[in-house]
């Protein structure tokens, strides 16, 4: 179906940070599946546990115990806030998943009335009807009729907002630490903590969609440690996966308790391959060291940046972001620096509010980020003097 407005590319080969097409044209990947590819392409130990796992079992359903689920639960509500983990195939899942979390622990607590969420302006929950009503962007809405109902949103960052908003029927608040899809918007630590405490006031749930910030992509293994708190729901895909379709809902006993059997459910979530693949990919982010390099990578793709915000003025803006997830706010529509990095053999993402996301995988090389950086100068003079190129 026409949903993809594709560019005429075919990849044929991957590995670490680089693409092969099937011409043999080289491109470095400063976009990782919108990050999703957190370990690079074709990662040696995300390669031997799903290949291993290929040979012994692929499917099972969830009428049974799967061994594969109850490792990675066990790894990841040790590493987290969580004491309950429900696994799905993506983040759209996920976030809609969290969000029935949040109605159901109200209504076995006896206040069914609490189903309403807030969320923020410029988010993005994935394309299912919920989360896109969640999310509330009109682009996406539009043709789609009558929008699902229950979701309040105020703007990104304004506590006060969040605040009149809270009424009888708040059941949570939702949102991303850093805004991806809405243009690398970076929660302050002051605002996260200003939730939380808001939350904890009101007796309502704080859902934070970690989908894009998560799983080692911020410098910390989730975004919201830096603002040293904890929700009570939380949904992650992407990284977590590294390629392979997984996505996951983390909750508190207590957050957790209202998913009953049969109140949820997933054909194909938490299949013995995801599994294999999520525990490869935990087992290299959480080797000691490992987002520590991931922060000083970050901090020298900061530098390089700014260094194209100077040479750049009148088109480089700003520079946003918060460890490997980083964007640069153009003063036009990022389309045509998209398009030029491309022929530069750099693949980066757009973004609302004129930015263009650099997500490089998680086990970059510093002399990559030194090569990203150059091609993406030369893009941008590309777009800056198109009469000189």
């Amino acid at each position: 179906m026409g949903t993809y407005g594709r560019q005429d590319i075919v990849f044929v080969k991957g590995e670490g940070s680089w693409l092969e097409t099937e011409t043999g044209a080289r491109y470095l990947d400063f976009a990782s599946g919108i990050a999703v590819n957190a370990l690079g392409h074709s990662h040696p130990r995300l390669v031997a546990a799903l290949t291993e796992q290929a040979g012994k079992l692929w499917h099972t359903s969830n009428l049974y115990r799967v061994a594969g689920q109850e490792r990675l639960a066990e790894r990841l509500t040790a590493a987290t806030f969580a004491d309950r983990v429900f696994f799905c195939n993506s983040g759209a899942e996920a976030c809609e998943g969290a969000i029935k979390v949040a109605r159901r622990f109200h209504f076995v607590s006896g206040r069914p009335e609490r189903w309403r969420i807030i969320t923020c302006q410029g988010a993005f929950h994935g394309r299912t009807l919920a989360a896109l009503a969640a999310a509330g962007n009109p682009k996406y809405l539009e043709g789609f009729g009558e929008e699902a109902p229950g979701f309040d949103h105020v703007p990104f960052g304004d506590l006060d907002a969040v605040r009149d908003a809270i009424g009888p029927e708040t059941a949570a608040v939702m949102i991303e630490p850093i805004q991806g899809e809405g243009g690398i918007h970076v929660g302050s630590e002051a605002y996260l903590q200003g939730l939380r405490s808001l939350c904890d006031k009101a007796g309502i749930l704080l859902i934070l969609d970690e989908v894009q910030s998560g799983v080692g992509r911020s410098g910390k293994l989730f975004a919201h440690e830096w603002a040293g708190i904890t929700p009570d729901v939380m949904a992650i895909a992407k990284g977590i996966g590294g390629g392979f379709p997984l996505g996951a809902i983390l909750a508190t006993e207590e957050a957790a308790a209202g998913l009953t059997p049969g109140t949820h459910g997933s054909t194909f979530g938490g299949n013995p391959l995801a599994m294999a693949v999520g525990e490869a990919v935990l087992d290299v982010v959480l080797e000691p060291g490992f987002l520590e390099g991931v922060q000083q990578k970050a901090l020298r793709l900061r530098q390089g940046l700014a260094r194209l915000r100077d040479q750049f003025p009148d088109l480089v803006v700003e520079v946003r972001g918060q460890g490997l997830l980083s964007g640069i706010r153009l003063s036009s529509a990022p389309a045509a620096v998209v398009a030029a990095a491309r022929e530069e053999g750099l693949l980066v993402v757009g973004a609302g509010d004129n930015v263009v996301r650099i997500l490089p995988p998680l086990t970059v090389a510093d002399h990559e980020i030194s090569e990203g950086i150059e091609r993406l100068s030369r893009a941008l003079a590309r777009v800056s003097s198109p009469s000189n190129t």
